[in-house]
């Protein structure tokens, strides 16, 4: 079955204090990271990203998913739909720290295609990489590139996904920080 990524308009950013439930998602790539006490589980899926990250009994997922998306309301921490540069900073109860910044980038065609193109060769040396099916309108489909950095005290994912109908780039920056 071809997967399209929706508008950007639909787009938003949540964070859970909880695990999500695998069958929530149409995942299309998985990476997992272990490091210095913590589980990271990395996904791209149809509509955007979804990472879990676990230490010491804290569990955090953030999604980045249509607005449609069956999630759920319980232990939800954050939720914004995307619109210009946002961000936040979540404390957890073991003393972790949650921080998030996310931009919504609407260029010009020429500049959106070069992004995308330099993604594409970026995502080919490094990171994850998932070419979407084109919606029709346009020849080329939509990407989703991950690009993670692992520390003994620290992950940091940047996400790139692209929207080629509406020749916009979501960017986001999430990092989680083990207690000091």
């Amino acid at each position: 079955m071809p997967v399209v990524r929706p508008k950007v308009a639909e787009l938003v950013v949540q964070l859970y204090n909880r695990a999500l439930h695998p069958e929530l998602f149409q995942v299309q790539q998985t990476r997992t990271i272990e490091r210095g006490g913590y589980v990271a589980n990395i996904r791209i899926t149809s509509t955007g990203h979804w990472i879990s990250w676990t230490y010491d009994g804290v569990t955090l997922s953030e999604v980045a998913a249509a607005a449609n998306h069956p999630l759920p309301q319980s232990r939800r921490l954050l939720s914004f739909r995307l619109q210009g540069e946002q961000g936040d900073t979540v404390e957890c109860r073991n003393g972790c720290t949650y921080q998030l910044n996310v931009q919504l980038s609407p260029l010009d065609p020429a500049n959106f295609w070069s992004y995308q193109q330099q993604l594409v060769q970026d995502g080919q040396r490094k990171g994850m990489l998932h070419t979407f099916e084109s919606s029709g309108r346009v020849a080329l489909g939509a990407i989703s590139y991950i690009h993670l950095e692992s520390r003994d005290r620290s992950l940091t994912v940047q996400a790139f996904h692209t929207f080629p109908d509406d020749n916009a780039i979501v960017k986001s920056q999430s990092t989680f920080r083990l207690p000091s």
